[in-house]
């Protein structure tokens, strides 16, 4: 892409999906490769500027106000990751300034710490300090003065972008958290803002990370990788000119991100108060015009995925309301249906292949959340189901493992259909303990789990056993065809649900509650 096609439609490539951060990614990668702004052929070289960083660097260690530097290997042409413009250098941070520098400072002066927290991971943030003595800082941390660079060393800290220049400072020196790499221009020679441009660039982060040392959760990047990494080093002049141009694009890319936020939040307020008056209509005609609304904006509506999960509720709370589809006179009314279902279920009980269950109070008033449409009834789960629950064989006892019978746990909840689980129980489980077969179709419940599992439904296509976190509904012949709607209904109540469970630091659920 040319530049300039890239200024002329930047605001359409924020609106990608995450095309602000990608655009801002975009931005320090063409800073860092001489691609942001123009050459100019009248600025200083490059190479004249290393020059004379170098002759400067001589002359403080001659004076004994830096030390020398360890001899640092030349760039191979291996290591160079792009082609640079006519004016630019490969060279490296321990070059071109101080690495990890200590501070000499007066132990009765007041100065400033930054522990990690305060680190910013955006581009160009105000930094934020505490004020400590620095008596009191010296010594166990990390020094730094105004002007310096500094980068969080450790994960996850460094794959965040934690890293900023340091200024306003408290008597212009600091020191903080140990976590940290610093590097230190020298005489105004290099532009800090510039080599903060580099620090972010996805080009180091991502080389970086490769280069991690340490167990997990305690890697860092080692001081051998951000002194010695091969640096572009534009001119002086031109550095100046990148940090501007970043500064100006990176404010856009703000202004942007607000936008896109307020565009949003506004996206999500319309579409709450849609559905709320889709959910609350009173009238067939009413239903019909607030639809076609949604209709008329739904691909603006549903650009923000927020809205999404609130159009899925809104469909599942219509369809259970009997407001999804139009009623049919002709249709046998549920009250026709409770009957057939029950006089099964009589049988079944006399057969013996099903247990009688207790007789449950007559649905109040005051548990009904809203007015059914004519031929519908309130009921409870257990009137057109039969519900039970399984166990676990001791996983002591070898015999009760190993065998061809299907056992579930909460965990086969997590799908729509649950999988084929990875524990299999004997016969002999079957007979000694309080597990049975569930047959092929039935409907599983979480009872237990943390995070999202409890209250979540599934469905069995292999008959099999359960543990007892799980709640298994068996729809009888007469009941079969509603299967599917009853999945529907306990998606569609799934936070209130799971809100039902009862204990103290693990709340569980129960059969009776199901």
């Amino acid at each position: 892409m040319k530049l300039e096609t890239f200024f002329k439609h930047f605001d359409l490539l924020a609106e990608a999906p995450n095309g602000v951060q990608k655009l801002r990614e975009l931005i320090l990668d063409l800073a860092v490769r001489g691609k942001l702004v123009p050459q100019d052929a009248n600025d200083e070289p490059a190479a004249v500027l290393l020059e004379r960083i170098k002759k400067e660097k001589e002359r403080l260690v001659k004076e004994g106000k830096v030390k020398k530097d360890k001899l640092s290997q030349s760039i191979i042409a291996e290591e160079i990751p792009y082609k640079l413009p006519t004016n630019w250098q490969w060279t490296k941070l321990c070059e071109i300034g101080l690495i990890n520098p200590r501070n000499e400072v007066d132990d009765s002066k007041i100065a400033s710490f930054i522990p990690m927290n305060l680190i910013p991971q955006s581009y160009n943030k105000e930094i934020r300090y505490e004020v400590r003595k620095w008596a009191d800082i010296k010594k166990g941390f990390t020094h730094f003065a105004d002007g310096d660079v500094v980068l969080a060393k450790i994960t996850p800290c460094f794959q965040n972008r934690k890293s900023t220049v340091i200024y306003g400072l408290k008597n212009s020196v600091g020191a903080g958290t140990t976590e940290l790499h610093v590097y230190r221009p020298i005489n105004n020679l290099i532009n800090p803002e510039y080599v903060l441009l580099y620090l972010k660039s996805a080009e180091f982060i991502n080389n970086g990370i490769s280069k991690l040392t340490g167990t997990a959760g305690q890697k860092r990047v080692p001081n051998e990788y951000f002194a010695e990494n091969p640096f572009p080093l534009p001119p002086l002049a031109e550095q100046k000119r990148i940090v501007t141009k970043v500064d100006e694009l990176m404010k856009l890319c703000d202004e942007l991100e607000a936008r896109q936020k307020k565009k949003q939040e506004t996206r999500i307020l319309i579409n709450n108060a849609a559905l709320n008056k889709l959910l609350t209509a009173d009238t067939p005609e009413t239903f019909t015009k607030n639809w076609q609304r949604i209709g008329d904006n739904f691909d603006i509506l549903y650009s923000a995925p927020e809205n999404i999960g609130k159009l899925r509720q809104a469909i599942l709370q219509l369809a259970v309301m009997g407001k999804l589809v139009p009623q049919n006179a002709n249709d046998e009314p549920a009250a026709v249906l409770l009957e057939r279902i029950k006089k099964e279920k009589e049988r079944l009980v006399k057969e013996g292949k099903v247990k009688k269950e207790k007789s449950l109070p007559a649905i109040k008033d005051d548990e009904i959340p809203f007015d059914l449409p004519i031929g519908w009834e309130w009921v409870r789960v257990i009137d057109i189901v039969d519900i039970g629950t399984g166990s676990t064989p001791a996983t002591t006892n070898p015999e009760y493992y190993g065998g061809n019978i299907p056992w579930y746990t909460s965990s086969a909840t997590n799908n729509y259909i649950a999988e084929k689980p990875q524990v299999f129980i004997t016969e002999k489980a079957l007979k000694e303990t309080n597990c049975k077969i569930f047959p092929s179709g039935s409907l599983i419940i979480a009872l237990y789990g943390q995070g999202k599992t409890r209250g979540q439904i599934s469905e069995i296509m292999i008959a099999g056993a359960t543990n007892q976190a799980i709640a298994a509904m068996v729809f009888f012949e007469s009941s079969k065809e509603l299967k599917k709607y009853i999945k529907y209904y306990f998606l569609k109540i799934y936070d209130e649900i799971k809100n039902l469970a009862e204990g103290g630091a693990q709340p569980n659920l129960n059969v009776g509650k199901i």
